[in-house]
């Protein structure tokens, strides 16, 4: 048996009767699946109505939308609880926003019949996100919160809000920072969803990405206190592309230390990049890497952040 459980939005039952089923990540909308060899049962639980009432609550809304998880489920769930009178959701798009993520966000909108706004962020034009301190995220949510806000005034919304999940208050996340001094609300997290909980919903709605690795931008990719440049995101990005086309999966990250690049995978991924070292150094001495090597400790949030603060002040 495998069972999905989440704490305050939803439970899902899955009974299989051939133990060797794989569980498939399309999904059908309704409240009952069954087949000759399972039945999957969906107990949407009162939290989900607690959403889009919360949702109502807000007036006008837009949202800032990136593709994740957490901005998706609120993208879908605002865009049927208000309606393109009421919602819309924002992208902004910059050399640090994956192209990958980017294209996954668009099929959503286009799935789900969201009404979208694309703008271009200049974050890359401020020295300060440049420098790429332990804050350059407070930065980056400050140029995005206020494009956003000038989007509210203008079309006469009231409120903008984020996909900021009650699992992201308890990390270093300065871009919070950012959402508190302009006013940003965070329907997630202020009715206490965590990351599994957003992840249920998704997958009850059958969003595509309910399960997707997380994604953040790919200036987080680069050793803090080296300087972001367009460069070195397109290095990033060309990394774990290419570590996704010989069949690398789940949570991944190519970190920036300059010369050097650093492979972070799950424990279950680390012998197939082994088995393929050899094409992955000529990858990525192609990329304009001298060195590249496979961390043994492999994925980890916030890797970065340990590193730098083991630096002597």
């Amino acid at each position: 048996m495998d069972q999905v459980r989440s704490r305050t939005v939803l439970i899902y039952e899955l009974r299989c009767c051939d133990p060797g089923h794989k569980e498939s990540n399309r999904w059908t909308s309704g409240p009952l699946l069954a087949t000759h060899d399972y039945t999957i049962t969906f107990l949407i639980m009162a939290e989900l109505q607690h959403l889009r009432n919360h949702l109502a609550g807000l007036g006008r809304v837009v949202l800032g939308y990136s593709g994740g998880v957490d901005s998706a489920l609120l993208a879908v769930v605002g865009a049927q609880t208000l309606g393109p009178e009421r919602f819309l959701a924002v992208t902004g798009r910059s050399a640090s926003y994956p192209s990958v993520q980017a294209e996954s966000a668009l099929d959503i909108v286009e799935h789900f019949h969201i009404p979208i706004r694309q703008i271009d962020t200049y974050e890359l034009d401020d020295p300060q996100y440049l420098s790429n301190s332990i804050d350059r995220c407070y930065f980056c949510k400050a140029e995005l919160w206020s494009r956003l806000h000038e989007i509210a005034r203008e079309i006469g919304f009231d409120t903008v809000i984020d996909g900021t999940n009650a699992d992201d208050l308890g990390e270093h996340r300065p871009g919070l920072r950012a959402s508190r001094e302009r006013e940003v609300r965070s329907p997630l997290a202020e009715l206490g969803w965590t990351k599994n909980d957003v992840r249920a919903a998704a997958r009850a709605l059958s969003l595509p990405v309910w399960n997707a690795p997380a994604a953040p931008c790919l200036s987080s990719r680069v050793a803090y206190g080296l300087m972001i440049t367009p460069a070195r995101l397109r290095q990033v990005e060309e990394g774990e592309s290419f570590l996704r086309s010989i069949g690398v999966q789940g949570d991944l990250r190519v970190r920036h230390h300059g010369g050097r690049a650093r492979v972070e995978v799950t424990p279950d991924q680390m012998e197939r990049v082994r088995s393929k070292w050899d094409v992955v150094e000529v990858a990525f001495r192609g990329l304009g890497f001298a060195a590249v090597e496979l961390d043994p400790n492999g994925y980890r949030r916030g890797g970065l952040l340990a590193l730098a603060s083991q630096r002597p002040g």
